[in-house]
């Protein structure tokens, strides 16, 4: 059982994305896509959600449904510096010792995944978690997707929720001969003092190597757990993902 008076939930939302300009601010059935994912976040019910953001727009957006949202500095390099800038400000005296980092680009996420990271973040053993899904075909080549390196706990096949560790992450196909591979799921789940090393620590090697910053973790000796799921959440992207979300959202809102 998930303590939530420890835990909370910190969406980073910036307005400066290349592919997608404005992108939290996109309109998806009536509302800004910031929107959407804060209300996936509320519906997990688990703690405090906050929206840490770089522009008045997604402020307002966001105070306007109920929710809080704080203003951090534009020119922090990652989301993950965004959400601890947010943190500290809300909660200088540190009550919240585990943190839920939620994408600001994943309006359809399915509230048990955040459920199922707030659970893990209950095992001391674990650093920080996250989630990963079984690659489909066309996935295990592509280098936008992401592959995890698993082992897996004796009770993978029986559990309800498997949980394993991760330990390495690559754009590349990736164990060799594996039967399966993969799907990183970019969601984070962090014990406090994890995440205040981590944004304390300069980028590492591997990190500006593959470009990916979960690989400045375990650099760092952080254990990573991973929990399995079915399936990725749909993340918006590009024009494209942003027209099949939007698609997806208004279908279901019509029902």
């Amino acid at each position: 059982m998930t303590d939530n008076n420890t835990i909370i939930t910190v969406i980073p939302a910036r307005m400066g994305s290349l592919r997608l300009p404005n992108k939290p601010m996109a309109e998806i059935a009536g509302k800004p896509m910031i929107v959407h994912v804060w209300k996936q976040a509320v519906a997990a019910g688990l703690g405090p959600v906050v929206v840490a953001c770089d522009s008045i727009s997604i402020v307002n957006a966001i105070q306007n449904e109920g929710g809080i949202a704080l203003m951090t500095d534009s020119d922090l390099p990652s989301g993950t510096d965004r959400i601890y800038s947010a943190l500290c400000e809300f909660d200088p005296d540190e009550t919240y010792r585990r943190v839920v980092n939620l994408q600001g680009d994943l309006p359809d996420i399915p509230p048990n995944y955040l459920a199922l990271l707030a659970n893990m973040l209950t095992k001391p053993e674990f650093d920080l978690c996250t989630l990963v899904a079984p690659c489909k075909e066309h996935e295990i080549n592509a280098p936008q997707v992401v592959k995890a390196v698993m082992s897996w706990n004796e009770d993978f096949l029986e559990s309800d929720f498997p949980t394993g560790r991760a330990h390495y992450f690559s754009r590349a196909p990736i164990p060799f001969g594996s039967d399966i591979f993969w799907h990183h799921i970019g969601l984070y789940g962090w014990q406090r003092d994890a995440l205040k090393q981590f944004v304390e620590t300069a980028p590492s090697n591997l990190e500006t190597t593959e470009k990916l910053e979960q690989l400045r973790a375990l650099e760092l000796g952080m254990i990573i757990g991973a929990g399995k799921v079915n399936a990725p959440a749909a993340g918006v992207d590009t024009e494209q993902d942003l027209i099949e979300v939007r698609k997806k959202l208004n279908s279901k809102l019509n029902k």
